[in-house]
């Protein structure tokens, strides 16, 4: 009876470690699978997460250039504002909104307040509007014309009904060109700082928008001066 006993419990042990022995080689054959797989596999793995570091630093160089360079630009344009170095020729050359937000730049430079460029389709006579830095408000009719051509009187007249609709306080008429006489004594007539194209040199080289008012219909030239002027423009 004991000897039965004994020979079952030395089956049942050899069975287990038959299967204990079989589960040991399917491991070492797994082990072996994965390891040759892995042969084959790594090089493709590491591939991938090379492109992926190239990519993302690639990215990163790309957005980091991306904003030096518009740092770069917005830093050359405030430059350009502060310092006047753009000449009115280059002035001459930039489209109607182009011009309109250089003028509220300037306005910017020289302390005024809430400048916006609204000029548009029906813009009822204004381009720029904002405050002075006393508070008071403004409206600007910009007009970036030929030097040839002069602004006449029914524009200046256009900008004061303009003032009146907005209820500005203040009036100016900035413009690449000259005033006509019968324009510019409207304008000085009816409190409107005319900025004629030699006003607007002398803005955009560093004069104060205020200093501006204290030469406002003094005239456009002498004698000589409209000559150069006429042989430079025709």
């Amino acid at each position: 009876m004991a000897a039965r006993k004994s020979k079952r419990r030395s089956s049942r042990r050899k069975r287990r470690d038959d299967r204990l022995a079989a589960g040991a080689v399917g491991g070492i054959a797994v082990l072996g699978v994965l390891a040759s797989s892995w042969a084959v596999i790594w090089p493709y793995l590491v591939g991938t997460l090379a492109i992926g570091a190239v990519t993302a630093g690639g990215w990163w160089l790309w957005k980091t250039d991306r904003l030096i360079r518009s740092g770069d630009r917005t830093w050359r344009h405030e430059d350009a504002v502060f310092t006047g170095h753009r000449t009115l020729t280059e002035v001459d050359v930039m489209e109607g909104t182009d011009f309109e937000e250089f003028v509220a730049d300037l306005c910017r430079r020289d302390g005024c307040t809430d400048v916006r460029r609204v000029g548009r389709s029906h813009d009822d006579g204004a381009d720029v509007r904002g405050r002075l830095p006393d508070g008071r408000t403004m409206v600007i009719q910009c007009k970036r014309y030929n030097p040839k051509r002069k602004i006449s009187n029914s524009e200046v007249r256009n900008l004061l009904g303009s003032q009146v609709h907005f209820g500005a306080d203040i009036a100016i008429f900035v413009t690449t060109t000259y005033f006509s006489g019968p324009a510019e004594r409207c304008a000085v007539q009816n409190g409107v700082m005319a900025v004629h194209r030699d006003h607007l040199g002398l803005w955009n080289n560093g004069a104060a928008l205020s200093s501006l008012a204290s030469i406002n219909g003094s005239g456009q030239g002498d004698r000589q001066h409209r000559a150069r002027r006429k042989n430079t423009y025709g």
